[in-house]
């Protein structure tokens, strides 16, 4: 009787090896295409309210322009739209990802260049209406780069995960890149200049997508509209009401994700009606319950009912709406099976360690730097730091798989926020601040790349714009609802420490604090400036403890679900 052999264990790569993929031309593609994607978002926000600020514009005017962050939160709402329907003569061209990518970056480069040529005085209402086109083309390129990515990197993890680390690069750049350079010759070549600039910068992108290796043939499956006889006066009304529920869905999930009601405000009877219901929505008390009911289960519900056929009767356009949005979910549900919700909870917790810093800013000021030093610091130092990170994730899994990365990027995500519990203790120390600052972006960039590359490899062929930008729409937004509460939290344990509760046992740790940290801002709370850094100390400690609840997934996670990874584990 005779045995079959074991498995030979599989090679373990050399360090020439783990790296020479990242050197590749798809990669480089990647960074190109990351750059583009990245840079859109920054120039229609944050640096657009810079802009409007100098011109000496009221911060409510400045503040609606936040609107235009909507697209991006629900991007996966028209994702399918782009797996489903190609352009006339471009797909042709340059296949059906690259002629979608090409048009998304030709409207953005056109949009800075006519922003470029507006007075934000004089034309306000041109300037808002030119930031949501670019929002929604932003967006739009950003769901078909993510697709283009994943379905170049195919099954493979190494390759996602080079691909990823790429594109992380990329989309890292491009806000340091819009940040800076803007800002820098705005007081001497004008903001006209500076947006014409970008615009032009926005070439980066194209070249990108004209060196990106033809693509396979598009596969787009079929509409099934089974006996549905065509009626279009009945469909066109059935249209009309679908879509309304659709858009009125698609707004009430973007006033939770992004903590803004300002779209409705048409709805209510006065101003006053309307600042009521708005200071209940952001409120401390119950403005996160609001904004989470707001996107599941009540906007996500209404989303999918305006997609569900009508019961009893089918319909062309029901038939179209449920396999064009409702399949590509179900898919994901039918091929993960029990998983599914595993891999969710995984997803939307991962990085909420990271997402709940809401408060970073305001702590730099209050340990007593000035504006400058953290600018240098956060803007140069940060960045490099991050890129490395951004590297070290890639490294991490072509080198020791994906079940390994994923567990060490849940472990350094969570557990780096202790620095910054310790650079509460130490005040204006640059070298702490230094230190802190490192270990958090390092450890963003490693768990960021690690979850781009998980994602991306979860998804079904055939259905990679709409579950990669649903999962990239909903992954932040556990976080996001819990950042709400920093403030408070962080106030209420200073009120404690200092009236003798049980986080006063902190207080101890702050015998050699510089006379200027915490001083003005624990005046105004009239609290100690002890107990305002024991606030500090237990919330940076707090955001590393509910990180433990994603490292217990992972470990749960990587035992249950099966990889394919190329990589040795």
């Amino acid at each position: 009787m005779t045995t079959s052999p074991a498995p030979a264990a599989p090679e373990k790569k050399s360090l020439k090896q783990s790296l020479k993929p990242f050197l590749s031309r798809p990669a480089l593609v990647m960074i190109l295409l990351g750059f583009s994607s990245g840079l859109p978002l920054s120039l229609i926000f944050d640096t657009l309210q810079v802009w409007l600020r100098d011109v000496n514009l009221s911060l409510t005017t400045i503040g609606y322009f936040s609107l235009v962050t909507f697209v991006y939160s629900l991007k996966f709402v028209w994702a399918p739209v782009l797996d489903r329907v190609g352009l006339p003569a471009l797909t042709k061209m340059l296949g059906h990802r690259r002629s979608w990518i090409l048009l998304s970056q030709i409207v953005i480069m056109a949009g800075l260049f006519t922003i470029s040529g507006l007075n934000p005085q004089a034309h306000l209402g041109w300037m808002a209406l030119v930031a949501v086109i670019i929002g929604f083309a932003g967006a739009t390129q950003d769901i078909v780069i993510d697709a283009w990515r994943i379905e170049t990197a195919g099954d493979s993890t190494q390759h996602q995960a080079v691909m990823a680390t790429a594109a992380a690069w990329g989309t890292r750049i491009a806000p340091f890149v819009s940040g800076i350079v803007p800002l820098a010759l705005a007081d001497t070549l004008g903001w006209g200049f500076a947006y014409a600039l970008m615009a032009a910068l926005m070439g980066l992108g194209i070249i990108g997508v004209l060196l990106v290796p033809k693509e396979a043939v598009h596969n787009v499956r079929p509409i099934d509209y089974g006996d549905a006889p065509a009626k279009p006066a009945l469909e066109l009304v059935e249209w009309l009401g679908r879509l309304i529920l659709m858009f009125f869905a698609i707004c009430l999930m973007g006033a939770g994700l992004t903590a803004n009601i300002d779209l409705f405000k048409f709805l209510f009877p006065t101003d006053a009606a309307f600042e009521a219901v708005k200071a209940l929505w952001t409120s401390k008390s119950y403005g996160i319950l609001l904004q989470f009911l707001s996107v599941i289960p009540v906007g996500l519900g209404l989303l999918m009912l305006s997609c569900l056929p009508i019961r009893n009767l089918v319909t062309r356009p029901g038939a179209y709406l449920r396999q064009t949005f409702v399949v590509p979910i179900v898919a994901f549900f039918q091929r993960y099976d029990n998983l599914a919700w595993l891999i969710l909870a995984t997803i939307c917790l991962y990085r909420i360690s990271d997402f709940v810093l809401n408060v970073n800013g305001a702590f730099y000021l209050d340990l007593g730097f000035d504006k400058l030093a953290i600018a240098e610091v956060r803007k140069i130092f940060g960045v490099v730091m991050t890129m490395l990170g951004v590297g070290m994730g890639g490294f991490v899994m072509t080198r020791f798989g994906m079940k390994k990365s994923l567990v060490f990027g849940a472990i350094v995500c969570g557990f780096s926020n202790l620095a910054y519990a310790w650079l509460a203790t130490q005040g204006n120390s640059l070298t702490a601040f230094s230190i802190a600052l490192a270990a958090d972006n390092i450890s963003a960039g490693v768990a960021g790349t690690v979850l781009i590359a998980y994602m991306s490899s979860l998804i079904s062929k055939g259905y990679a714009a709409q579950q990669y930008a649903l999962f990239t729409s909903l992954y932040a937004l556990p976080g996001k609802l819990l950042a709400s509460q920093s403030g408070r939290l962080i106030e209420t344990t200073a009120k404690s420490a200092d009236s003798g509760g049980w986080s006063s046992i902190f207080k101890g740790w702050f015998g050699n604090l510089p006379a200027i940290s915490y001083e003005k801002p624990a005046a105004i709370l009239k609290v100690s400036r002890e107990a305002l850094g024991t606030g500090y100390v237990v919330f940076f400690s707090y955001t590393a403890a509910i990180g433990i609840v994603a490292i217990v997934l992972c470990l749960w996670l990587v035992r249950v679900q099966k990889f394919k990874d190329d990589a040795v584990e």
